[in-house]
């Protein structure tokens, strides 16, 4: 089975405009029949069918942005919404935001019923699903027939687009490296399962430091949560089972469980074991003892994204497109649950 092509890869092929090649799918009478048949040929060899409904609304701006988040209960969304919105409003544009709850078919119908004329553009992060199907057949199609997407936090190279992140390898290993020196070398990891993008990377940072600083990796100290609904029962028996000075956890909901894990089995947070954890919210803040934590400042990055996008929507351009990587920088929050030392 053939590829499916975009616009601008016919138009490269034949030498010819985006313009062109979009006309000429319409049968544009501004067109040669010649260079009609041609593109509609190549069209259709490999397998491009545009979408009518998108071609038809091209034109017609609605000045709306389309979120699409993988969790509403969170603090780092919640904050990365806020800073879209913020820039959002500045320039005119409202926003929808839509939750896809971690579901890949969720996700997918979010953007097949915001992409039929209802929004301009799209800013997005990856649903665990999604990732784990490593299926992007619903945004690269909405990219090829020309609505631009901006990814963050949650991203894949798979799809040519703009994208906002942290550099998640470097905070990690950053977040541990200040752990190795105050003297804990009994460092415990909680993460999530590999195939989640962000998890992945901040497993390989945590790896990175302790192998910097020639401490073993045990595997028994790397826990691996898919099912966050008894993550409880196995944070609670990663600490009780073995000998451990602190524990990097990835997000502050493991975090705040390690903390209720440790004064289970009777170990005082941050005298028996230190707690490092990753999104400066709420529950970092209010947690007691309060968490230490990488603050990933979503503010900035959703600001960041909603400018990218408003870039795109309202650049005149219509040549071949340089995709952008912006890194948000990132810093740690010293709290009570590690020792002031």
């Amino acid at each position: 089975m053939r590829r499916k092509v975009t616009l601008k890869q016919i138009a490269k092929e034949l030498d010819v405009s985006i313009s062109t090649v979009s006309k000429s799918l319409r049968d544009s009478p501004e067109i040669s029949e010649d260079t009609r048949q041609k593109v509609q040929a190549f069209a259709k060899l490999y397998n491009y069918k545009p979408n009518l409904i998108a071609l038809s609304l091209k034109n017609k701006k609605t000045k709306t942005i389309g979120i699409i988040i993988p969790e509403i209960v969170h603090h780092f969304f919640a904050t990365v919404i806020s800073g879209i919105e913020h820039v959002a409003n500045e320039h005119g544009y409202n926003v929808i935001v839509t939750l896809s709850d971690e579901s890949f078919d969720k996700e997918v119908i979010n953007m097949e019923m915001l992409a039929n004329g209802t929004i301009d553009g799209f800013i997005m992060s990856l649903s665990k699903e999604t990732q784990h199907k490593k299926d992007f057949h619903h945004i690269t199609e909405v990219i090829n027939q020309g609505m631009p997407v901006v990814m963050f936090d949650r991203v894949t190279n798979d799809v040519l687009c703009d994208k906002v992140i942290i550099d998640d390898n470097l905070a990690a290993y950053e977040a541990v490296q200040s752990l190795i020196d105050k003297g804990f070398k009994k460092i415990a990891l909680i993460t999530t399962v590999d195939y989640v993008s962000v998890g992945k990377l901040r497993t390989d940072g945590y790896i990175k430091a302790l192998k910097t600083n020639d401490i073993n990796v045990d595997p028994k100290l790397i826990l691996k949560i898919e099912d966050i609904d008894i993550c409880d029962y196995q944070i609670e028996e990663l600490i009780k089972n073995n000998e451990i000075d602190a524990v990097f956890a990835v997000n502050e909901l493991f975090a705040v469980t390690a903390i209720k894990a440790a004064k289970m089995v009777n170990k005082n947070v941050p005298e028996d074991i230190s707690v490092i954890g990753f999104t400066d919210g709420i529950i970092s803040k209010y947690s007691s003892p309060s968490i230490t934590t990488v603050s990933q400042n979503g503010i900035k990055m959703g600001g960041k994204a909603a400018k990218m996008l408003i870039e795109r929507l309202e650049s005149e351009e219509e040549e071949e497109e340089h995709f952008k990587t912006e890194v948000i920088e990132t810093h740690l929050v010293l709290r009570e649950s590690t020792p002031t030392l």
